[in-house]
Order: C-alpha cells, then structure tokens, then sequence
C-alpha cells in the first residue's frame, strides 16, 4: 500500500468519526430537556403515591 493511500484512508476514517461524533453530541444535546421531564415527572408520581398513602388521621369533631 502507498503512503498517499494509507494516508487518504486514514483521513476518510478521521473524517467518519468526527461526523459519528458530532451526531451523537446533538444527539445527546436534544436528549437532555427530555430527561429532566422525566425525572420531574416520576418525582411529581412519588409525590402524589406518598400523598395518597398518607396515613389519615380523624378530624376532631367540635
């Protein structure tokens, strides 16, 4: 294999990864807000089990 060969390859390659690269960083960047609504969103679900499964206690009567 020629040297101009083995070097247009590995820029070829080079150039692959970069892109694979910067899919998976805008990826991972419209990924996020969804993430936080999730987490928002099981944390509001717990709240309201907890809420629910409250022990209730008997209003005094005057």
């Amino acid at each position: 294999m020629h040297p101009e060969t083995h070097l247009a390859l590995h820029h070829a390659r080079a150039a692959e990864l970069r892109a694979e690269a910067d899919a998976y960083r805008l990826a991972a960047a419209a990924r996020r807000p969804r993430d936080i609504r999730t987490r928002l969103g099981w944390t509001l679900v717990e709240v309201g089990l907890r809420l629910a499964a409250a022990p209730k206690t008997a209003a005094a009567v005057p």
